[in-house]
């Protein structure tokens, strides 16, 4: 493995010898390693794009490519260092963004960001409202991207889209499971019109879409030993899509008092003290570019986001297991369970919720960042 490794590693153009490649954390989707070179060159990270997921490997590069341009003239313009504060694609040798192999797999690879934290989850306040200064601030550098995007994994966050696969994965039961989850998918049905409804504000263009990261958990986002933020990471899913998507995916991750996977759910809730310091945090970098229509439902995001994580990983149980990463064969159900009781504390403190974000959305609309 070490000598494939290798290999594909000295198809991109890096700077200096590569002296080792070593496994990064435990990712669902693709395979990550960072290469270490010797004194005097940077570091590198190397990853296995998962062709599975992501159809078309070269679109999505170009995807992260023109984001990342944009936002590194941000930085430039600021006067900030572009090669801590964006990520920087490394291309092949031959100058592609990415690197198949003779086994058909794709590769890419960045720049290493040397001397940074990543944290798993928002164990404080402070943490998660410099989370969403972290969201804030990226969507607020992409406000004014005005170039054409490729939708790498179609429908993702579309709800109308994963109806449409609910439905053919109820009608199939690869797995023989649905009777056994009839209360689970109970749950899905009984919201079903409450969140199309939400999603036609967006296909009617009320709610405007935009650049997206569509996948905001904490670990996604990377900071200085000081503990500021430097820059947003993992960007394969980097679309056009509702901001709102953002907002609701990082409360979803941010303000569980639980784990995603807990078996005990007794110890699964949405947390409204780390819910008010994201949400401030976000709000104090983006509130202004928010529209009136994304400021009302931004609220709701959360609750949209939450349960459509919900049914994609009991559309994954039902299907057999042939998406997520699993580690035991009632993973996705266990998943499932958690993450409707994280909806349902969602539901409960809703207007909570809508308070907080009209209370700063009143402080931030007006204030320059």
């Amino acid at each position: 493995m070490e000598e494939r490794l290798a290999a594909i590693a000295s198809r991109f153009a890096l700077d200096g010898e590569i002296l080792d490649i070593t496994p990064v954390g435990e990712g669902f989707i693709n395979d990550t390693y960072r290469i270490r070179t010797g004194s005097g060159t940077p570091d590198y990270i190397l990853q296995r794009k998962n062709g599975n997921i992501f159809k078309d490997v070269p679109a999505m590069m170009e995807n992260i490519r023109k984001v990342t341009d944009h936002i590194r003239r941000k930085v430039l313009a600021a006067g900030g260092d572009p090669d801590r504060e964006v990520l920087r694609v490394i291309p092949t040798r031959s100058g592609s963004l990415s690197h198949r192999d003779e086994a058909g797999e794709h590769w890419a690879a960045t720049l290493f960001i040397d001397d940074t934290v990543t944290y798993d989850r928002a164990d404080s306040p402070e943490l998660a409202r410099k989370g969403g200064i972290g969201i804030g601030h990226f969507q607020s550098q992409l406000a004014d991207f005005d170039e054409p995007l490729a939708e790498t994994i179609p429908g993702f966050h579309n709800i109308r889209h994963r109806f449409a696969q609910w439905d053919r994965t109820l009608a199939r039961d690869a797995a023989g499971r649905c009777r056994s989850a009839a209360e689970e998918i109970g749950w899905i049905e009984s919201r079903r019109e409450e969140m199309l409804a939400f999603w036609r504000l967006v296909e009617e263009g009320v709610i405007p879409r935009h650049v997206t990261h569509n996948d905001t958990k904490i670990s996604n986002i990377l900071f200085d030993r000081a503990g500021n933020v430097l820059c947003v990471i993992d960007l394969d899913t980097v679309m056009n899509s509702t901001s709102l998507n953002d907002f609701g995916d990082a409360i979803r991750t941010y303000t569980n008092t639980g784990a995603e996977d807990d078996r005990d759910l007794r110890r699964v809730g949405m947390s409204m003290e780390l819910f008010t310091a994201y949400t401030e945090g976000y709000l104090s970098q983006h509130a202004r570019e928010l529209s009136p229509s994304e400021r009302e439902y931004l609220a709701f995001s959360a609750r949209y986001i939450t349960y459509e994580q919900v049914l994609r990983f009991l559309m994954d149980y039902l299907d057999g297991d042939t998406y997520y990463k699993t580690r035991s064969a009632d993973h996705n159900l266990v998943r499932t369970r958690a993450q409707y009781r994280l909806l349902q504390s969602m539901e409960e403190q809703y207007d909570a919720m809508c308070d907080v974000v009209r209370r700063l959305v009143d402080r931030y609309a007006t204030t320059k960042h």
